[in-house]
Formats: structure tokens, sequence, C-alpha cells
């Protein structure tokens, strides 16, 4: 009788033995847990919040320039509005297939006035300081309703841009990103304004 209370710390024993073997032969590499993670997540970021981009063209220097690499927010206009001065990525209005960069410059709704390269807004003149002198042009467009849900998008370089002076205005279905960080070059590093 005295052997009884033995057994038992025996086969406790034993078995604590054997349960690190057991869990050590379905353990992960630390290693391949990691890389597993960071890629989920760069992934996650890359098709629900930010999506790297290259410009192509000048049309919306000298913010961006033509090879920039920036970073665009893909959440913005899930959960907020399109704003006047945002610059935003859509797809071109003729050709789905392309994607375009541009600048908002009217809302649905607002009146759209141009006179010799003057932007007028439901009849004020847009101060537009992200125009330096030297890309303004002289075109001139009679007074434009945006319609609803559409957007009045302009580049910054006004003398070879095409925009919605020539395209007409961009449905809001078509944007799908706010441009928000230059990473390439470095010394264009920074926040699009």
């Amino acid at each position: 009788m005295e052997s009884t209370p033995e057994t038992p710390p025996q086969i406790e024993q034993q078995a604590t033995e054997e349960m690190p073997q057991t869990r050590s032969a379905f353990r992960t590499p630390s290693w391949l847990r990691d890389v597993v993670v960071s890629v989920s997540i760069s992934v996650f970021i890359i098709m629900f919040l930010y999506q790297p981009v290259r410009v192509e063209g000048t049309s919306m220097l000298p913010m961006l320039s033509d090879q920039d690499r920036l970073f665009i927010n893909k959440m913005a206009y899930h959960i907020g509005d399109v704003h006047r001065g945002d610059v935003v990525v859509f797809q071109y209005p003729r050709d789905q297939s392309k994607n375009y960069i541009k600048r908002v410059i009217g809302l649905p709704g607002d009146h759209i006035r141009i006179d010799r390269g003057k932007v007028y807004v439901n009849g004020a003149l847009l101060h537009e300081s992200y125009v330096p002198h030297r890309f303004e042009d002289s075109r001139s467009l009679p007074d434009t309703v945006v319609p609803k849900n559409e957007y009045w998008v302009m580049g910054d370089h006004r003398s070879i841009s095409s925009d919605s002076r020539d395209f007409g205005a961009v449905d809001r279905g078509l944007i799908y990103g706010r441009a928000a960080f230059v990473y390439w070059p470095f010394d264009q590093l920074g926040v699009v304004h």
C-alpha cells in the first residue's frame, strides 16, 4: 500500500518531461512568425490604407515632379470628405485604365469661372499659392456649375495640365485616394500640401 502514493508523482514527472518535446515539435520558428506577421501587416496597409504610386508627368509641378514616389491614403475618402485643395488620385474619366493626380478646385454645386488664368469659385477669386507665376496660363472658361457628386480638378502647372478644363468634372466614384507623403527622392521627402 505504501507504493501507491509514489506512482502518481512518477507518472506526473514522466508527463512533464514528455510535454516540452511534443510542443517543440509543433513550434513555429520565431523568425518565420515575424516574417508572416510583417508581410500580413504590409499587405493590409497597402490594400486598405496606403498605396505607393509613381508620378508620371509634370502637371503637378512644383509640388510633385515626374517620377516622384509617394504614398496615397486610400482610406481618406471612405471615412471623410473630399476638400478643396486636396491633391487626389483618380481614374481618368475618358480611360479608366489610366490614373491622374490633380488638385481639387471645385466641390459639387460650386460655380467655377476662369478669366485669363485666374480661377473664381462662387464669384470669389481663389488664392492659389501653390501655382507659381511661371506656371500660370491665360486660358478662360465661362461659368460652369460642378455637378452633384463630382469634383473640379486642375494641375498646379496650369500651362501644360490636362484637367477638368479639358475633360470636365470627375465623378466621386473615380477618386480613390489622397496624396499623403513623398518618399522618393529624398530631397523631396515630405507631406503633400
